[in-house]
């Protein structure tokens, strides 16, 4: 744990030591609308070192790999019947759930940029 906390508040490395490298893990989360909540399109992306290896659609309604890592983890995702109904029910419970709650702020800046 100390360790971790090191590393994660940016202590330099030992005497000597060099750094083995910098990586990245990212996972972002979107809504997308279309005619208010009428139509709601909820897809989470996992990136790893800018590279895309998995995604969830709810249009698709399950996971898809796109490296042989994020193939292996799609499987096992899709494999879990329970983790899947909890992914699928995203687009209510965050979705449409954030529209009502952002719709005062969002629908207003339509086409602003």
């Amino acid at each position: 744990a100390v360790l971790m906390a090191l590393v994660v508040l940016g202590a330099p490395p030992a005497a000597g030591a060099k750094l083995s490298g910098v990586f990245q893990e990212m996972v972002k989360s979107e809504c997308h609308f279309i005619n208010g909540t009428d139509r709601v399109r909820f897809v989470k992306r996992f990136v790893y070192n800018r590279q895309q290896y998995a995604v969830f659609d709810s249009d698709v309604g399950m996971f898809v790999g796109f490296t042989p890592y994020g193939e292996k983890v799609a499987r096992y995702w899709n494999s879990d019947p329970e983790w899947m109904e909890y992914r699928r029910a995203t687009v209510d419970r965050h979705c449409r759930h954030n529209y009502e709650l952002s719709t005062w702020f969002l629908v207003g800046r339509r086409g602003e940029r």
